[in-house]
């Protein structure tokens, strides 16, 4: 998995790059992170990306040039990627799904703006789309790179170690996680449930299914409205919803 990121604060993002799973898969080789500095693609002295809106405003607006000539010399001397991504507030809303949906490219360009935003034309020249991690403001798009980063990341086959892991997630499967328990199975007067205790595996999975269904209508309905559920998880949702009644 092959990833270019565009911004004016490269050391934001090799930083975050430099622990952790995602520095684990780079040294492996299953991932390809290259930053670029923005100010590298200026043609003034001043190295300037940014100048002020068109009729007036607070704030000033990136330029085109630039973002522009950056993403075109990623496509020269790195390849076409399968897509480019400006990091947005304005753009959809980042979730598990879109995180799968980028795990299946080979080769994505996150673009980190800056300042009041973008020049509107970058988006129809880059051919881009536009992602946002949720609805508040950041003050640039270098986290919200980092976490599409992460996140994508962990989908590639051998970044995270145990696949299961993986694939028992909160919203892998459009729940939240049932709760985790280690040693010891007693501490602050609060026990691990029993079952977990009991070494009947069919059991310890009913139990998690059931928990992470309950979890969920407690704490993210919504999330029951797209979730992948059988017969099975409906009647225990049922069951759960008549109980609290």
């Amino acid at each position: 998995m092959k990833f270019d990121v565009v911004t004016i604060f490269p050391r934001m993002i090799e930083a975050g790059l430099a622990e952790g799973m995602t520095a684990r898969g780079i040294q492996r080789g299953l991932l390809d992170v290259k930053v670029h500095d923005l100010r590298e693609f200026t043609a003034d002295r001043h190295r300037s990306v940014d100048d002020v809106p068109y009729g007036g405003g607070p704030g000033m607006v990136m330029k085109p040039e630039p973002l522009v000539k950056a993403v075109d010399e990623i496509r020269s001397t790195r390849g076409v990627p399968d897509l480019v991504v400006l990091l947005s507030p304005q753009g959809r809303t980042f979730s598990q799904a879109e995180a799968e949906r980028l795990s299946r490219l080979s080769h994505v360009v996150l673009v980190c703006g800056r300042y009041e935003g973008l020049d509107e034309r970058v988006g129809p020249l880059l051919v881009a789309e536009e992602i946002s991690i949720g609805d508040y403001v950041l003050s640039g798009g270098e986290l919200p790179a980092l976490i599409v980063i992460d996140a994508v990341s962990r989908l590639v086959p051998g970044v995270v170690g145990t696949r299961q892991s993986v694939e028992e997630e909160s919203f892998a499967h459009g729940l939240l996680d049932y709760p985790h328990y280690t040693r010891p199975a007693e501490f602050g007067g609060l026990k691990v449930p029993e079952v977990l205790l009991s070494g009947n595996h069919a059991d310890v999975h009913r139990w998690r299914r059931r928990a992470a269904l309950e979890r969920t209508l407690e704490r993210r309905p919504d999330l029951l409205d797209t979730a992948d559920l059988d017969a099975e998880d409906r009647r225990v949702l049922e069951e759960i919803r008549k109980e609290r009644s």
